[in-house]
């Protein structure tokens, strides 16, 4: 009998033993990472450069524009896929913490996208004067909220050689008003709850338009849950932001990578407004991704917090629909030829 405890105790510190290296295996990602501080700009970045393995420099390099929220370098490990794929393709990736975040200095709700462009441009310069990184193969990679950067960016920089954009939106009130109409059918919220919801968005709009400061717009029963100080001025300095002009403008090949299952983002209007303003013979290419949300996650996965927590632990690079990360590569590798 207690031979056979013992067996068993052994069977489960031998299957404790397995999982456990097979979870670093699947977090010991083919990169070299170095933290570097950006300076140039408006005030220090605290970043994190991935560079390749394997192979020499100069490598190419993507600098990656963070969407929407208190985001670190790695975003909190969900990048990390991703710049492995890129490595692959013999490039380098830089990324930075937000302003505010991780102890970095100043505030993020603070920054318009002109401030979030420069930004860019800024950390565009900076690795410029390293002798690792190839300055004549530069482009930028960002998310949702990082579709009104990455046009400004490259209409500010000549060096800016491509972007490959997930999931942007083109105007702000747009997006805004469809990601609520969106998120309420999504709650089966009724008729009366969602004509209540769009009377509060109007009110405001109005507030925006009318120039109100937070206060006021308290004062006057403005409802801001979940709305803080600082979030109203971001919100004041970037709602009339509409990525038309700067994508018109733009004179380099562009990835517009889209999800079948994007509750935040209009992709009909997407893909529409960038179809009509990227002209150039062969400058936009479009994938489609039907089984992904807004982040490029597979959907099955998102819908369960706990598919979710397993696989960022057990199979990170799972976590995104499949041939997203292969498609990342294969961008890269094809703009090389």
């Amino acid at each position: 009998m207690r031979k056979r405890i013992w067996v068993s105790l052994l069977t489960v510190l031998v299957v404790i033993a397995g999982a456990g290296g097979w979870v670093i295996y699947q977090h010991d990602y083919d990169l070299r990472e170095e933290k570097v501080t950006i300076t140039g700009g408006e005030q220090p970045l605290r970043g994190v450069l991935a560079m390749p393995e394997h192979g020499h420099g100069p490598y190419g390099l993507v600098v990656f524009v963070h969407g929407d929220g208190p985001v670190d370098a790695t975003a909190d490990g969900f990048y990390r896929p991703i710049w492995e794929a890129m490595a692959r393709a013999g490039y380098a990736s830089l990324s930075w913490n937000k302003p505010g975040v991780g102890g970095a200095p100043g505030n993020w709700l603070h920054q318009s996208m002109r401030d979030r462009a420069e930004e860019t441009v800024a950390a565009i310069e900076w690795a410029k004067r390293r002798s690792d990184l190839d300055r004549n193969r530069i482009g930028l990679w960002g998310g949702s909220q990082a579709g009104w950067v990455m046009p400004k960016a490259a209409r500010l920089s000549p060096d800016v050689k491509f972007l490959i954009a997930v999931s942007p939106a083109i105007n702000w009130l747009r997006q805004g008003r469809y990601n609520l109409l969106a998120e309420l059918r999504a709650r089966n919220a009724s008729p009366s709850r969602v004509k209540a919801r769009l009377a509060e968005s109007d009110r405001m709009r109005r507030a925006l338009g009318n120039g109100q400061t937070y206060e006021q717009y308290r004062a006057a029963g403005g409802d801001v849950r979940g709305i803080s100080r600082d979030r109203w001025t971001f919100i004041t300095k970037n709602y009339t932001s509409d990525a038309s002009a700067d994508l018109a403008a733009l004179r380099v090949p562009v990835l517009l990578i889209l999800a079948g299952h994007d509750i935040n983002v209009d992709v009909a209007d997407t893909e529409a407004g960038y179809r009509h303003r990227l002209r150039m013979p062969g400058q936009l290419r479009i994938l489609r991704y039907p089984a992904a949300v807004h982040s490029l996650m597979r959907k099955d996965i998102e819908d369960s917090s706990f598919k979710t927590y397993v696989t960022a632990i057990a199979t990170p690079r799972a976590l995104f629909v499949p041939g997203f990360l292969r498609d990342q590569r294969r961008y890269l590798e094809e703009a090389e030829r």
